[in-house]
């Protein structure tokens, strides 16, 4: 029996057999100072019954009085939720005009003095901004330079990309080459979406051709290995123009999603905030929303080493270490990431964004990441030979993990994890000792 309620038993005698038993509730508050309905208590109660021969009219009042006043909570509470749902409905109309307001006063521009854009690179990623860029405006030319003359083929005559995207039919205004000269000739931005490791001696090789003025968009990510450059210093040295103009884009941006029209966010990053906002109204897009950044360093050093943290996260899947370890590893390798990249002069709100924790949930937590992949397989027991020799397409990951050590140690960051990772590539350590190692690590305090 509860404490709070105290149950009086029926008296010994009988009551009359046509007229039953009736139980009535008597509410014994904390207090008997009075309730306001404001200030409403929970209650003890007492039970007791009652022959309905007797007058009870003080049981009906005391009913009565309780049942007004639980009415009037509940009217209270539906005002309340009401008004709630109001205030939650005037800001929500708030934004969208402010929203329709932002989109009317929106310059196009750019859009529109647009006729040619070049995207450096056949892969499945250029692929995908090629077409996305292409959807934009119809009447623009978009070029794709290409090594493969058969990939070439198939988009001229098939409108697609036989080796990446064999199922997905490319704007008929996308157009491929393999000549450079002719592709750059005359075009007004460059996508650039060759691998970082090839994209010096690429540039050089094409240099001749490129206008000193041509704005360079920036789609590599990773670490250059040996000389640990990021593309905004690849590209400007290569063409030997240190005032080319150049942007980087990044976020969370499979191609395969991105060739579905499925929606997304991006930010775009330059020193000359003019041209942050003219990328911005180039590619943004009713399925593609850019934000703008000047910090470069963030975004790019961001967009490299997730590629490294992504094999990690692959090798704690193809080990079975749970969900735990994976969520444990992300977290501390988003610290890593955050720890070097203000070290290098990044803010560290742009590690938290779309190019940091946007792109690194992403390429760890989705098996379509290749970087993920390779992780996986590593995990599995599988050799980086054969896993490397099986993949069409580069995992930035691999190389730019060796450069992970000489700038934790170049910046004085200590990065156990992405360590950990380069260490197991270089095959120095395998993934169940990396593992053993990280957890006998010294108990420290979160920073």
């Amino acid at each position: 029996m509860s404490s709070s309620a105290l149950v009086i038993e029926p008296p010994a005698a009988p009551f009359p057999t046509s007229h039953p038993p009736r139980f009535f509730t008597y509410p014994i508050p904390h207090s008997f100072q009075p309730h306001h309905k404001n200030n409403f208590r929970p209650i003890h109660t007492l039970h007791c019954v009652s022959n309905p021969h007797t007058p009870n009219n003080n049981t009906n009042n005391i009913s009565i009085a309780l049942e007004q006043e639980v009415e009037e909570e509940e009217d209270d509470s539906k005002r309340g939720n009401k008004e709630q749902r109001r205030v939650v409905k005037i800001a929500w109309e708030k934004l969208v005009r402010w929203s329709r307001s932002l989109r009317s006063k929106a310059k196009t521009d750019v859009l529109q003095r647009t006729n040619k854009v070049v995207v450096l690179g056949g892969g499945s990623f250029g692929t995908a901004m090629a077409a996305h860029v292409a959807d934009r405006k119809f009447q623009m030319e978009v070029n794709m330079l290409v090594r493969d003359p058969k990939i070439c083929q198939s988009i001229n005559e098939k409108h697609l990309n036989c080796k990446y995207f064999p199922e997905y039919k490319l704007p008929e205004n996308v157009i491929a080459t393999t000549d450079a000269k002719a592709a750059l000739l005359g075009a007004d931005f460059c996508l650039h979406a060759v691998p970082v490791q090839f994209s010096s001696s690429f540039l050089e090789g094409v240099a001749e051709y490129v206008d000193p003025g041509l704005p360079f968009i920036s789609l590599s990510k990773g670490l250059e290995l040996n000389t640990f450059r990021v593309m905004s210093q690849i590209i400007p040295q290569a063409l030997k123009n240190p005032r080319q103009p150049y942007i980087v884009l990044s976020g969370p941006s499979f191609a395969s999603e991105l060739m579905n029209k499925l929606p997304t966010a991006m930010v775009v990053a330059s020193k000359d905030k003019k041209l942050a906002n003219e990328v911005q109204q180039l590619l943004a897009s009713r399925n593609l929303r850019i934000s703008t950044s000047s910090d470069v360093t963030g975004v790019e050093i961001a967009g490299a080493l997730k590629n490294v943290l992504a094999i990690a996260a692959g090798i704690v899947e193809g080990m079975n270490l749970g969900n735990n370890s994976m969520a444990a590893l992300v977290a501390q390798g988003c610290s890593e990431i955050r720890w070097l990249a203000t070290k290098m002069g990044a803010k560290s709100t742009t590690i938290t964004g779309l190019s940091g924790t946007g792109d690194i949930m992403l390429t760890c937590f989705v098996n379509l990441s290749r970087n993920k992949t390779v992780g996986v397989r590593l995990g599995s027991g599988e050799r980086l030979d054969d896993i490397l020799s099986s993949m069409n397409q580069v995992a930035e990951g691999v190389s730019t993990a060796g450069a992970v050590i000489a700038l934790a140690q170049k910046y004085n960051v200590k990065m156990p994890v992405l360590t950990a990772v380069a260490r197991i590539i270089d095959n120095e350590l395998t993934p169940q000792k990396a593992v053993l190692e990280l957890m006998n690590l010294p108990q420290v305090e979160e920073v």
